[in-house]
C-alpha cells in the first residue's frame, strides 16, 4: 500500500546517515510550478509572484535518465505545484519514465482538474499511483482555506469519484489514494463523516497527515486559520519521524521546475537549492559541497548557521 512506500522513504537508514549519500530511492520533480488553488497553509503562498514556466521536457528526460542509471526507483511527477495544470506535459513525463524503466511513478493532486479525459491519458501513460489531497469537509470550509470558489470543491469530489471507473475502463493497475490533514474536535468529526460518505468508498487507501509547518513559511496564515502545525515534515501520522536529521535532505530528491535541486520538500522560493541540474548531473548536485554541509549539520543535530536554521522544526 501507499503508506508502506511513504514509510520506507521517510526512514533514514544507516546507508544514508552520511554527508555523502547514495542515490535516493525517490525523487519528486515539479512538472508544473503553477497551481489553481490558494491554500492558506501551502508553501506556495510565500512566492511574491507565481511562476508561469513549466519544466522543459528535454531537461526532465535527461535528469530522469540519470536518476534511473544512479538507482532511483520512484519518480513523483509533482513537487509543489499542480501537475494537471499541463496535462500534455504530464502525460509525456509519465510515459518517458515508464519507457526508461522507472518501476514506480506517482502523483499527488488537488483533484480539481482530474477530469475523466485527463485521467484516461494519464492512466494509459502508465501512472502507478494517484493520491488526492482532501483537506476540507464541505464547500464553505474549502472556500475559506483553499482560497478559491466553492465550485472547485464539488469538481474535485466528482472527479475523485469518477476516476476509479475510468481506471477500470482503461484496465490500469494504478492505485488511487487520498490523504487528509488531521484536525481537532468538531472539525475532525465533520471530516470523518465526509470521508466515510464521499471519499473512502472510492479510493484504495486513505491516511492522515499532520499539518506540516512547511519550513515556517506559512505559520502566520496557519495561525489565522486556526491550524496547529507540526515541526517540519515528520511524515504521516502513525509513522512520525524525528525532525533531525530531516529525511527530506537524505532519502528523497526534490527538483524545481527551473532545474534547481532542493534539499527541502517545501522549497517554494529557491532558498534551499543546492544544485543546478541545467548545469550539473543529478548525482553531482545530490552530493554537492553545499548539500554535504547541510547534511553534516543535520547529523550533528545542530543546524545553526545553515539555511535550515529558520525552519520551525528547530526553533
Amino acid at each position: 500500500m501507499i503508506t508502506d512506500r511513504i514509510d520506507s522513504v521517510t526512514l533514514v537508514g544507516d546507508a544514508y546517515r552520511s554527508p555523502v549519500c547514495p542515490a535516493p530511492k525517490s525523487v519528486k520533480i515539479e512538472v508544473s510550478p503553477r497551481c489553481n488553488y490558494r491554500c492558506g497553509f501551502c508553501a506556495l503562498r510565500m512566492r511574491e509572484s507565481q511562476p508561469r514556466e513549466d519544466m522543459d521536457f528535454d531537461l526532465f528526460a535527461r535528469i530522469t535518465t540519470e536518476m534511473k542509471e544512479a538507482g532511483v526507483e520512484e519518480i513523483g511527477v509533482f513537487y509543489l505545484g499542480e501537475s494537471f495544470m499541463n496535462v500534455p506535459l504530464l502525460v509525456d513525463c509519465i510515459r518517458h519514465c515508464k519507457d526508461i524503466g522507472i518501476p514506480y511513478v506517482f502523483l499527488t493532486t488537488n483533484g480539481s482538474l482530474t477530469t475523466p479525459k485527463a485521467m484516461k491519458a494519464v492512466f494509459k501513460a502508465g501512472l502507478d499511483s494517484l493520491k488526492f489531497s482532501v483537506n476540507a469537509s464541505d464547500a464553505e470550509q474549502f472556500e475559506r482555506v483553499m482560497g478559491v470558489k466553492a465550485k472547485w470543491f464539488d469538481k474535485a469530489v466528482y472527479n475523485l469519484q469518477q476516476d476509479r471507473a475510468v481506471r477500470d475502463e482503461v484496465r490500469s493497475k494504478c492505485g488511487i489514494y487520498a490523504s487528509s490533514i488531521m484536525y481537532d474536535g468538531e472539525q475532525q468529526e465533520r471530516m470523518e463523516r465526509f470521508l466515510a460518505s464521499s471519499i473512502r468508498p472510492f479510493v484504495d487507501q486513505h491516511y492522515w497527515l499532520p499539518l506540516y509547518s512547511m519550513g515556517s513559511v506559512a505559520v502566520a496564515r496557519e495561525r489565522e486559520l486556526g491550524y496547529r502545525p507540526t515541526a517540519g515534515n515528520q511524515g504521516r501520522l502513525g509513522a512520525m519521524r524525528e525532525p533531525l536529521p530531516c529525511w527530506s535532505a537524505f532519502t528523497e530528491g526534490h527538483v524545481r521546475a527551473d532545474g534547481g535541486l532542493s534539499l527541502c520538500c517545501f522549497d517554494a522560493d529557491g532558498r534551499f537549492v543546492v544544485g543546478d541540474l541545467t548545469k550539473q548531473s543529478f548525482m553531482e548536485a545530490w552530493n554537492s559541497p553545499a548539500f554535504q554541509e547541510v547534511r553534516a549539520a543535520h547529523l550533528r543535530k545542530d543546524v545553526t548557521g545553515t539555511v535550515c536554521e529558520s525552519c520551525v522544526a528547530y526553533q
